[in-house]
Parts: C-alpha cells; structure tokens; sequence
C-alpha cells in the first residue's frame, strides 16, 4: 500500500510543473468540513449560556438549531460553486455541497422559548436562557 501512495506522489510530482492550459486541478480541494471544524465557545452568565460557534462560509437561511432540554444541535447546509472562466468562456466549474453538523449537552436545560440566535461575519451566537428551575419547597407536617 505504501507504494502505492509513494508511486501516486511521483506521478503528481512529475506533472506539476506543467503548465495549468486545460488541465483539471481543483479550486480548493478542501473536503467538507468536519464536525470538529465547528469550534465552539461556551459561557454561564447565571442567567443563560451564551454560545459562539465558528461556521463561516455558510448562508443563515442555510443553518438549523435545535434544542430539546441541555442537549444543541447545529446543523449548516454548505452550498459553495467554483468558477473559473478565461475571456468569457468557462473553463472550470466545481460544486462542492453537503451538511455538516455538530451537538453537545449543557449542564442545564435551556428555556427553549426564550432562545435567541444571531449570525454574524461566521460567527452564530446563540442565547440560551436557562429553563426555570423548580425551587424546592419544605411542607409543614401537621
């Protein structure tokens, strides 16, 4: 298997130096992103949990948030195209789509009424009140 790949990297190698005319190399190459790619903060201000979560490149209509007691779900949509084009012919053209998702569990349920989410410059800033916590209460034993 190691052959393989070396012999692999020696035929890339052999034609890197070639010029790019109508040769086919992707844009970006990148994969889709991880579920680890989506790096989160997490902050208790007492009240609620205030949450940053890095997802850049992806349109708010496209991103999905879902609560049920401590646990978050996030989910985006990755929708991107790659376009090259040479004096108004298109050379090259790549889709590159898929979703990728991530979830964690807080230490307390969330008030899922009063949530609250903001998408800014990649950054998606959720607002999560904490769900009202039933306060116990001593009975008098007569």
């Amino acid at each position: 298997m190691n052959s393989l790949i070396t012999r692999a990297r020696l035929f890339d190698d052999i034609f890197k130096d070639f010029p790019a005319g109508y040769f086919v190399r992707p844009l970006h190459g990148d994969p889709l992103p991880d579920p680890r790619q989506i790096k989160i903060d997490v902050k208790d201000n007492g009240d609620a949990f205030v949450i940053h979560a890095d997802i850049p490149g992806v349109n708010k209509e496209d991103l999905h948030i879902d609560i049920e007691g401590p646990l978050v779900s996030l989910r985006a949509e990755v929708n991107q195209i790659d376009h090259q084009t040479k004096e108004d012919e298109t050379v090259h053209t790549e889709r590159y789509s898929g979703v990728v998702a991530r979830s964690f569990n807080l230490p307390a349920d969330v008030d899922k009424d009063k949530a609250k989410a903001k998408y800014e410059n990649g950054v998606l800033t959720l607002t999560l009140p904490k769900a009202g916590a039933s306060k116990s209460k001593r009975i008098q034993v007569d």
